[in-house]
């Protein structure tokens, strides 16, 4: 199997969402100027108002994007998995990070400098397509966000964030990834206090059931 210089295989870059369909040319490329960071669990990957030098795609782990409120309070903004990056808004616009990255879990990440990635993006028009979109789909659901706070109560913000972490197994929409409830009212504005006793209200309503390790949205 092939191995990039970064020591990734070009099996593995392949597989990450905005560099498939990429040849092995392109791909090795990249390897050559991509490197590699780790990061243990709690760890900041980067901190708002650092400069934007690099773009960082996850390839293992889990990683909470997070800023504070004016009071201090944490607030989480979204969640990422392998597979999905950051950092590029600044890339783009020369200003600083504008959230923190905490690693939720041991990450890996595929880092590429600024040229690297200007590079990228002027040599494989196929890249910056993806890139278009995938900030498109991150536009809408931002705007999804700022609509649930505006307009929804804690009962219809939770039923939301529940199905947009869900995801459809054999007929049944169900959620893998464990979340705390301090972290849902981190992400939907609310007191944990007021999140667990939705959660309650809907198990005994059978809007959702534990199954195992998995949470389940019956008729959903």
């Amino acid at each position: 199997m092939a191995t990039s210089p970064c020591g990734l295989s070009l099996v593995v870059l392949r597989n990450l969402p905005l560099f498939s369909g990429l040849g092995d040319s392109e791909l090795e490329k990249i390897g050559r100027v991509a490197g590699r960071k780790r990061v243990e669990r709690g760890a900041f990957v980067v901190r708002a108002g650092e400069s934007t030098d690099s773009l960082y795609i996850m390839l293992s782990g889990r990683a909470k994007v997070t800023n504070t409120d004016e009071e201090g309070r944490e607030i989480i903004l979204a969640w990422l998995g392998p597979g999905e990056f950051f950092g590029e808004m600044g890339l783009i616009d020369g200003s600083p990070r504008s959230a923190n990255v905490v690693a939720a879990e041991a990450c890996e990440l595929l880092l590429l400098s600024k040229d690297a990635f200007q590079r990228c993006l002027q040599e494989n028009f196929e890249v910056a397509q993806k890139l278009m979109k995938i900030l498109v789909v991150r536009l809408r659901d931002a705007d999804r966000k700022i609509e649930s706070l505006a307009l929804l109560d804690v009962y219809g913000r939770v039923a939301r964030l529940l199905l947009d972490m869900s995801e459809l197994v054999d007929g049944q929409r169900v959620i893998k990834k464990k979340i705390s409830k301090q972290d849902m009212a981190k992400m939907i504005g609310a007191s944990r206090e007021m999140v667990s006793k939705v959660m309650r209200d809907l198990e005994l309503n059978g809007y959702i059931r534990y199954d195992d390790d998995l949470l389940v949205i019956p008729g959903a």
